[in-house]
């Protein structure tokens, strides 16, 4: 099975089917490995009752004009006989080697045009060439001539090649496959089914190459496999496509061999560095167009890249170590002063044992890149800073003689490999930390880091004790420091659902504090005990130690003003229920990790965004941000942050009753997340939202009462905060009805501690469920809720306490109450595309006695949610006063509301408004 080519299998196919009527041609470009030959071979397969005549370009025969059409016509030249003279002696005399006169190439096309049709009368005909650009220039010429002139021929020509289509001709490009794709693929070649993140992973590995998956796939472990060891982070050098790479390469002149060499070892990609280096060289730039042709090098006006980093890897695996450190020395020789970082690295790329000088002047680059501006003016851009960082000092700690010192320096290397994205260099640079005396200050860190990878890609209960270790060896060299790793240890025990640990880390804290600490270190220590008295129910305290954080996270200016600051700040931004100011800071995390290439930094800012836009009814927003942060988990190896988001989308899609994409997304979670973890509490309360959905109350109040224990500290308790009102919903009227009641005990104690209006109302919304059904009590409780509902925090929330009450009312035998309510949360429902929640209105106002019917779209595009609702409530003979009533809103309120709403839709009265919805 050819996976991921599916809309290229169909064009192939309609290219066979419709050679009866109509010739045509089909040009298939994509990079080495993407699938060009395979395709080629599936047209010969299906090619039934066509002559087929196959070629394909040889770098070996591209200076040799018309090679490549002589081999491709060579089994029907004899066919040749039928052609007229002229055009028979001139085919011969091209096909022979003696060329033709540049104003005789059109009659050579229209002598190989009518040659093919000659043959074609017999039964149809299919020409393929792979690798047409690999060929000679002169065929490629003529077949392209061709292949744009075979109207009312039964011709079909099929060719293949690494660049640019030809002008004129149909083309598919081959592009990287997707993620399913490239994990059927990888199913279909690996002895079991690897680990969804671990297909990810590898899909990132290979680009979505199709031959770079297959190559690894080779070299895949079971333990790999199974998730249990890191996978490999890039195809093997002597696989099939590294092989390849390779066979193009040794095609290519010695002076262009070592102009790609150059620019494989020059990672900046810069033109004009590359220039002065082949000039330097005793060549010439123009000595790169052979590898351009030969599709291993792109070059651009700004750029000079490798269609994929394998091709760059082949290239300096195969030169010889003499060839290399000439090229460095060159290199190095012409960069310029504004280059220092890249100038060092390349010097030392040429030396062999300790040099101290130059370890110094590595680490002084270093420093000076890092504290720089991303921009021009820096060597490399935001995204490869910390990498060449992190490269820079590894090599400065080999070139290093004091011990100590270059420890210091390969701790500091893990931390910006790590800052990269690059969890397998960062995890070997700490197995490789010498053995031998090391102050502890220097251990500590090595520890904290550690124990930081564990939390975002390993076993978050193995990263609490490093965690803690480090911040015990700090506490008297660096506060700072040792609160930061006693505040990642809090997230290992948030994450890992163990929250009765967090009193702990808030008591080791204290001795940390000092009167006057500035606000970093202030941050994190108010954070800390804020977060603790969160746990253990003390809002009191919480609150205004919280607020503290949020206040701190916005003054923070200068090196104090880091993505983790922020995140810090958010996330007590969102237990204070400041959702605006969270997403601010969380917004603002994001955007600061992205400008300083800070990739690792990014999953956990952008799982806070997402939860801020989630209270703040951004439904779409939130699943935009955590496929953003699915993104970035996988590609940076943070295998337990792909699982918070694909936890965080999970909800969102069930929230939303879409029950396809929230099962999918569950399924590409690695099997079983660890009882009491973030997502397997996220996997949970998107499971019961989908319960609760189809009916099965019991279901869905098993899932949710069973997130957390409360008064344990075990469990995901702020999940199961945020789930209380599904919970309440199921339990109101089962068995679980007690559990219901604790959770709301819980969350009423956290939303009265607020200033939220959207946790007051829906606290108000929970009471009136479990009240007595049909009583006053309940009655006012979902007047209050409709009443407090933020217009500002969407509508999907208050459409559903709409739904419940009209719900109520039904059920309570008062359906004309009823329908205004359902049909606020029917019209709703159907803007906001929420199928499902829309059918359950449908059926309440069918089970009320009235039927429903969509409104125009075209009026619906041009009002507000709010105006719709007042402007149907309108339409069906209420008067404004009657809407304000209804609605819990100032009669003047909806006068300026109407005002605004016959301005937009154009139009005089309420009967030409009723006639605009209908």
């Amino acid at each position: 099975m050819i996976r991921g080519r599916d809309e290229e299998l169909r064009a192939v196919r309609r290219l066979l089917d419709e050679v009866a009527t109509s010739g045509g041609a089909l040009v298939l470009h994509g990079e080495p490995g993407s699938g060009r030959s395979t395709l080629v071979d599936h047209a010969h397969r299906h090619a039934t009752g066509f002559t087929v005549l196959a070629g394909a370009g040889l770098v070996e025969e591209a200076g040799l004009p018309y090679a490549g059409l002589q081999r491709l016509l060579d089994p029907v030249l004899d066919h040749a006989a039928a052609l007229p003279a002229p055009q028979a002696r001139l085919l011969r005399r091209a096909l022979a080697g003696a060329g033709c006169p540049p104003q005789r190439r059109l009659a050579l096309g229209l002598a190989v045009l009518r040659l093919l049709a000659t043959v074609a009368r017999e039964r149809p005909l299919l020409c393929t060439v792979d690798d047409l650009d690999r060929g000679d220039r002169a065929s490629a010429q003529v077949l392209t001539f061709v292949a744009r002139r075979l109207d009312r021929l039964p011709i079909a020509v099929l060719v293949t090649q690494a660049g640019a289509p030809p002008a004129g001709l149909p083309s598919h490009p081959l592009l990287p496959l997707g993620e399913r794709d490239a994990a059927a693929l990888l199913a279909d070649r690996l002895p079991e089914p690897p680990a969804p993140w671990v297909s990810a992973a590898l899909t990132v590995a290979a680009g979505g190459n199709p031959q770079a998956l297959v190559d690894l796939a080779a070299t895949v472990t079971p333990e790999q496999c199974r998730g249990d060891e890191p996978p490999p982070g890039a195809p093997p050098v002597d696989g099939a496509l590294g092989r390849a790479y390779r066979a193009r390469l040794d095609q290519l002149p010695d002076d262009t061999r070592r102009v790609v060499l150059l620019a494989a070892l020059d990672e900046g990609g810069d033109p004009r560095t590359l220039v002065r280096a082949a000039t330097a060289g005793g060549t010439t730039i123009a000595a790169l167009a052979p590898a351009e042709v030969a599709g291993l090098v792109r070059v651009a006006d700004d750029k000079i890249t490798f269609p994929h980093r394998l091709a760059r890897a082949v290239v300096v695996a195969t030169a010889p170590l003499g060839d290399r450190r000439a090229a460095h020395l060159l290199l190095a020789d012409v960069l310029t002063d504004g280059q220092r970082l890249r100038r060092a690295l390349h010097r030392a790329q040429t030396v062999v044992g300790p040099d101290p000088r130059l370890a110094t002047e590595l680490v002084e680059a270093v420093t000076a890149a890092v504290r720089a501006e991303p921009g021009p003016a820096v060597d490399a851009p935001a995204d490869h800073r910390w990498a060449t960082a992190s490269a820079a000092l590894e090599r400065a700690a080999d070139l290093t003689d004091d011990h100590t010192l270059a420890v210091d320096r390969r701790i500091t290397a893990a931390r910006y490999a790590w800052w990269a994205g690059a969890v397998p260099r960062t995890r070997r640079l700490l197995a490789g930390l010498a053995a031998g005396p090391v102050p502890p200050v220097v251990a500590a860190r090595a520890e904290l880091l550690r124990g930081e990878v564990e939390l975002r890609c390993g076993r978050v209960p193995a990263a609490a004790s490093p965690l803690r270790a480090a911040a015990d060896a700090l506490a008297d060299g660096d506060r700072q420091l040792a609160l930061a790793a006693l505040a990642r240890a809090g997230e290992a025990a948030c994450f890992a659902g163990e929250q009765y640990r967090y009193a702990d880390l808030a008591r080791r804290a204290r001795p940390l504090t000092r009167v006057g600490d500035g606000p970093a270190t202030a941050l994190l220590t108010a954070h800390l005990a804020g977060v603790a008295a969160t746990l253990r129910g003390d809002h009191e305290r919480a609150g205004p130690a919280l607020r503290r954080v949020v206040v701190l996270g916005g003054q923070l200016t200068g090196p104090a003003l880091t993505p983790s600051a922020l995140t810090w700040a958010a996330s007590a931004g969102l237990l204070v229920a400041v959702d605006g100011a969270a997403y601010r800071l969380a917004d603002r995390a994001v955007t600061l990790a992205r400008a300083s290439g800070e990739l690792s930094a990014l999953p956990r800012a952008l799982e806070l965004r997402a939860i801020a836009e989630y209270w703040l009814g951004r439904h779409e927003a939130a699943a935009e941000t955590s496929r953003d942060g699915l993104r970035l988990a996988r590609a940076t190896g943070q295998a337990n942050w792909v699982d918070v988001h694909l936890g965080m989308l999970a909800v969102l899609a069930a929230v939303r009753a879409d029950r396809e994409t929230s099962l999918r997304r569950i399924r590409e979670m690695r099997p079983e997340p660890a009882p009491g973890s973030r997502p397997h509490a996220l996997a949970a309360w998107a499971l019961a939202v989908l319960d609760l959905v189809d009916g099965r109350h019991a279901e869905a109040a098993d899932r949710l009462a069973s997130l957390a224990q409360p008064g344990s500290g075990r469990g995901q308790i702020l999940v199961q905060v945020m789930a209380t009102p599904y919970l309440v919903e199921a339990a109101a009227h089962q068995a679980h009805r007690a559990a219901a009641t604790a959770a709301l005990a819980v969350f009423d104690r956290w939303a009265s501690s607020t200033a939220s209006p959207t946790r007051r109302a829906l606290s108000a919304r929970c009471h009136a469920l479990l009240a007595p059904r049909g009583s006053a009590e309940a009655e006012d409780a979902f007047r209050t809720a409709l009443r407090t509902h933020p217009a500002e925090a969407g509508p999907f929330e208050r459409a559903r306490t709409a739904l419940l009450f009209g719900r109520e009312l039904r059920r309570g035998r008062r359906p004309r109450d009823a329908r205004a309510h359902l049909h606020d949360a029917w019209g709703t429902f159907t803007l906001l595309g929420a199928t499902a929640w829309a059918e359950q209105a449908t059926a309440e106002l069918r089970a009320a006695g009235e039927s429903v019917g969509v409104p125009d779209p075209a009026a619906a595009r041009l009002l507000t949610g709010q105006q719709l609702r007042i402007a149907r409530l309108v339409a069906e003979g209420a008067t404004n006063r009657e809407v304000a009533a209804r609605m819990f809103l100032s009669t003047r309120t909806v006068d300026h509301h109407l005002r605004n709403i016959f301005h937009r839709l154009g139009v005089r009265s309420r009967t030409e408004l009723a006639r605009a919805l209908t």
